[in-house]
């Protein structure tokens, strides 16, 4: 017998014995038992197959949410991954113990139909042989206990100290337990011993299947172990956070918030397409540590906007469109300061005054502005004319986006345009000769200091000559008796214009009487 070494002859005996008594054992075993066996072994091999395929498409989903969704689900990947890694290395070795059964006994598969000769392997002497040598195990039983051992220390590792995994693993050491076993007499005997020992072939090789059957099912409870785990943590409410959500971007000052307070969370999971406004973005450039896109675009004109787009992402292999949806207010740059004289506010009576009229944060179609006199004439943009009395109020009134209103006035004053200034050949007080006196031109304006454009028509005048009786002239020239009067003057002689009328294009409204004009005689 292989593996006795050096034994004492009454040891050869017992083991001769022993032999003897198997091989009587396993002639009477019935042909319907060991068919029995058969069947179930057969059973166990296609529980194994369905088990495999499940395994496998639980690891595939498992390492695609990993990718899509590392930080909830990279950590369950890679343990099913190990636990993959383990289980495939054990299933093999036990493979190899089933293959030296055939091997050993001479057994072959039918090649018709696949099947093994259930009712031939009733002899269970050569597995005896290489697993145990009198109450002893060989070398090759002990690589079989290491392996059980081996296995069972590898799953725990993965799994490490985290209570989620307790129950499981009660059972899984119940599942794989190889402590003694006591017999139907009581008597202590190694587990290899009680469940190998005497068995018919197909007896041991049905376990060993079964075993594998174990071995697939703890994986396929794992996957789903950490599948649901990581699942339990993606969920879990210390992983949320409050969340505001506006339903606009801006408020002004004394409306009431309207938004919704909800319990959510950033997903980190990448998404594969990113459109905003019409606009496509490279997730790859957007995309922030914590799933967050950071997008940038034009905000438009002032007023209340809406942003709207869609999420792409990919899940069990299919997109995943997930509408964005929202809006925000532009209001207008605060680019300069409202700086104001309280005294200077004026318009004057008769003119086009110019005012750019707005409301902070509201769009110009929601803004009214009113007064006696006032015109719209473009966005903010308005025209004063005012009429009689001494003041007008401007009333402005902004609708917001609730609906409600807000309303603020300001009064100006009303001034009469100033008195013009008189002015020959464009000169006055200066020394001019008797000719250019006499072909010269009155003009008038409201000077250098009056912002509006408003020319001034001359259309009369009164000459005052020294020793000589005023002379009144229509337009803005000299007639012939003002001529005849100049003529009487002397070298250094004033010249006075005086009474000058005028009249403003394009307004009614009467002008003062324009400031004299002298002119020194120059011969």
């Amino acid at each position: 017998m292989a593996g006795q070494g050096k034994i004492s002859a009454r040891q050869k005996m017992i083991n001769l014995m022993y032999l003897v008594f198997i091989a009587i054992m396993a002639m009477t075993v019935a042909p319907e038992v060991l068919s029995a066996f058969g069947l179930m072994e057969e059973k166990f091999e296609k529980a194994n197959e369905v088990t495999t395929e499940m395994n496998t498409r639980l690891l595939a989903d498992l390492d695609t949410k990993g990718k899509e969704n590392p930080k909830e689900f990279a950590a369950a990947s890679n343990k099913s991954k190990m636990v993959s890694t383990a289980s495939d290395k054990f299933y093999r070795f036990i493979e190899t113990q089933k293959q030296d059964i055939l091997r050993m006994g001479g057994y072959e598969a039918d090649a018709a139909t696949g099947r093994l000769p259930f009712e031939k392997m009733k002899k269970g002497d050569k597995l005896d042989e290489k697993w145990f040598t009198g109450d002893r195990l060989t070398k090759e039983g002990d690589k079989f206990i290491n392996a059980i051992n081996t296995y069972k220390k590898e799953i725990k590792d993965i799994l490490g100290v985290d209570q989620f995994y307790s129950k499981f693993i009660e059972n899984f050491e119940r599942k794989f337990d190889i402590t003694e076993v006591k017999d139907s007499e009581g008597v202590k005997k190694s587990w290899l011993d009680y469940h190998f020992k005497g068995f018919p072939s197909i007896a041991s090789y049905t376990k060993l299947t079964a075993m594998q059957n174990d071995v697939k099912v703890t994986q396929a409870d794992l996957n789903n172990l950490f599948l649901g785990n990581a699942a339990v943590e993606a969920t879990s409410l210390n992983k949320y956070q409050a969340i505001v959500l506006a339903d606009k971007s801006a408020f002004f000052a004394g409306e009431k918030f309207q938004g919704k307070i909800v319990i959510g969370k950033y997903a980190n999971v990448p998404p594969t397409a990113l459109e905003v406004n019409g606009q496509q973005y490279d997730v790859s450039e957007v995309i922030n540590e914590e799933g967050a896109a950071v997008v940038d675009f034009n905000v438009g004109n002032v007023g209340e906007h809406e942003i709207s787009g869609k999420f792409t992402f990919l899940e069990n292999g299919e997109e995943l469109p997930i509408e964005i949806k929202g809006n925000y207010v532009v209001v207008p740059r605060p680019n300069s300061a409202t700086i104001s004289a309280d005294k200077m506010n004026v318009v004057y009576r008769g003119v086009a005054n110019p005012m750019t009229i707005s409301f902070a944060g509201v769009p110009d179609n929601k803004v009214n502005a009113s007064a006696p006199g006032l015109t719209k004439t473009g966005n903010g943009k308005y025209v004063m004319r005012p009429g009689s009395g001494r003041e007008v109020k401007i009333s402005v009134t902004g609708t917001l986006d609730d609906g409600s209103k807000s309303s603020d006035s300001k009064t100006f004053r009303i001034k009469d345009l100033p008195k013009p200034l008189g002015a020959f050949n464009g000169q006055n007080g200066v020394k001019l000769p008797r000719n250019n006196v006499e072909i010269g031109r009155l003009s008038a304006s409201f000077g250098d200091d009056f912002d509006f454009n408003l020319p001034l028509n001359i259309t009369s005048f009164t000459m005052k000559v020294p020793g000589k009786p005023s002379v009144n002239c229509s337009g803005n020239r000299l007639n012939s008796a003002a001529k005849n009067a100049l003529r009487s003057a002397r070298r250094g002689d004033i010249v006075q214009f005086i009474n000058i009328k005028a009249k403003a294009e394009g307004t009614s409204v009467k002008i003062k009487t324009v400031t004299p004009i002298v002119i020194e005689l120059a011969n």
